[in-house]
């Protein structure tokens, strides 16, 4: 059984009279367009965006929708690692960082804590437990119920709040993620609530932006989440090319750059990806020229190549943007100059 430790959630919230100030009320007095329930859009949108992001210990956790509270210890193929604070978290990646194209396994010491999206605390005492949480969380992103991370609502905000017949009964001043999720957690089906807008809002991108109406609100959370999914999607496609560039042998199909084209130049060599970012350029006749490459992700793949010691290799250190790739040919272009091309094809 779970033991949970319930977080008191405080609000603070402080209801204005219905007074003599109708004239300055009328504006919003039963003809707010924003007007919702409790079952609305907007109150998804609000309660999604406010939940508690575990998503930042995803690569020790392998689940979104809580993190687990330090300290604890992990078995991180083969190594066992403890984790006191955050800073900790980089023994991990360093471990997971050193071969690419593997099976890494992470085995959790139990019992450990941690933060659900609700903002609970949950002790978990073995595996099954755990494998539960997972199961969970998997149920509510097949749900669309999970967590919303790709936008982050600049606080303080404003919520009116109005009777079922749209007379305005009061506001409240929400200051945090936690009393946002809290208070639209508890509302009830006798009332309705507004924004009041202007809001802010930032993308995981850093970018501020401005939301006007609950229908911007919608379509700036489906923006992002188009975003998101093409990350996902992206983060998916290169590691399955780092699988395909490890597992093979390549040779220069083609490389055009300044117009010119430069095959020749690598027509005796083959380049091998190695699992530990090294590659090599191979010549039975000539030395072996060595290099670097990495291969990340944000809405599109990108293969780093960086070569040492041979001029004609020296060309191709750039990072490339994979325009296509499968199990026989990756094609390339220069993220500084499309007109630079790049194609390997597997032997």
């Amino acid at each position: 059984m779970k033991n949970l430790k319930s977080i008191t959630a405080i609000l603070l919230v402080t209801f204005l009279a219905f007074t003599s100030c109708q004239d300055e009320l009328d504006s919003e007095n039963g003809q707010n367009p924003n007007t919702n329930a409790a079952n609305s859009q907007t109150a998804s949108n609000l309660k999604r965006s406010s939940m508690y992001d575990g998503s930042f210990d995803d690569f020790l956790d392998g689940t979104s929708c809580s993190s687990i509270l330090l300290p604890v210890v992990a078995n991180v193929n083969g190594i066992e690692v403890t984790l006191l604070t955050q800073s900790d978290y980089q023994l991990v990646l360093n471990i997971l960082g050193q071969i690419t194209n593997d099976n890494d396994i992470i085995t959790l010491q139990f019992p450990l804590t941690v933060k659900t999206s609700n903002y609970t605390e949950v002790v978990v005492t073995n595996q099954a437990e755990y494998d539960a949480l997972i199961d969970a969380c998997e149920t509510l992103e097949n749900e669309g119920k999970n967590a919303i991370s790709c936008i982050d609502i600049d606080f303080p905000i404003t919520i009116l709040t109005y009777s079922l017949t749209l007379e305005q009964t009061g506001s409240v001043v929400i200051e945090s993620e936690q009393e946002l999720y809290t208070y639209m957690n508890n509302f009830g089906n006798n009332e309705l609530f507004a924004i009041k807008y202007p809001i802010a809002a930032t993308l995981n991108n850093d970018t501020v932006i401005s939301i006007t109406s609950d229908l911007d609100l919608q379509a700036s959370i489906s923006d992002c989440l188009d975003i998101e999914d093409a990350e996902d999607t992206a983060e998916a496609e290169a590691k399955n090319l780092e699988t395909i560039i490890v597992d093979g042998s390549f040779k220069v199909q083609s490389f055009i750059t300044a117009g010119v084209n430069k095959t020749t130049d690598y027509a005796n060599y083959t380049i091998d990806f190695a699992n530990d970012l090294t590659c090599k350029a191979v010549n039975a006749t000539i030395s072996t020229v060595e290099g670097t490459y990495e291969v990340t992700s944000e809405t599109d793949v990108f293969l780093d190549v960086t070569f040492s010691g041979n001029a004609a290799f020296s060309l191709l250190n750039h990072t490339w943007e994979v325009t296509s790739f499968n199990n026989t040919s990756i094609s390339l272009k220069s993220t500084t100059n499309a007109a630079i091309t790049l194609v390997l094809t597997q032997i």
